[in-house]
């Protein structure tokens, strides 16, 4: 009989938890150990990257969850972290497919829109086109 928990893997096509490391690490207490360290060194780089790429130009997002990725190679932890980001990220994707979630967001943009529009209008009114810093008090 297959367990629930392995059902539940197999039925999504998810691999099994653990680390990914080769055999012949695994085997080695100290190497498996060294191994892990090094990927947890290198995941953290990348994950710093992203998160200084987030302010600055840059994919941070994308390289935040690269750096996960690695992460989820060899850590329990971080491939659970990965398998959450990823089935919220295919629910939100259908969400946004759904035609009320489209047409929702189509009339919020819209009414974003023309306030900002009334907002530039009042104030090419008021100031004319003149930048803010160079306005004087009147």
């Amino acid at each position: 009989m297959v367990p629930d928990r392995a059902k539940a893997d197999g039925a999504q096509g998810e691999q099994a938890l653990g680390s990914r490391a080769p055999e012949f690490v695994k085997a080695r207490r100290m190497l498996h150990l060294s191994w892990q360290v090094g990927v947890f060194v290198v995941g953290l780089a990348v994950v710093v990257a992203g998160i200084i790429m987030l302010p600055l130009p840059g994919p941070g997002w994308v390289v935040i969850f690269a750096g996960m990725a690695i992460w989820a190679t060899e850590f329990v932890w971080a491939q659970l972290a990965l398998r959450w980001t990823k089935r919220k990220v295919t629910e939100a994707a259908q969400r946004a497919l759904d035609p009320r979630v489209r047409r929702r967001n189509i009339v919020l943009t819209s009414v974003g829109l023309v306030i900002i529009a009334a907002i530039a209008g009042f104030y090419l009114w008021k100031f004319g086109l003149v930048m803010p810093w160079e306005i004087e008090d009147q």
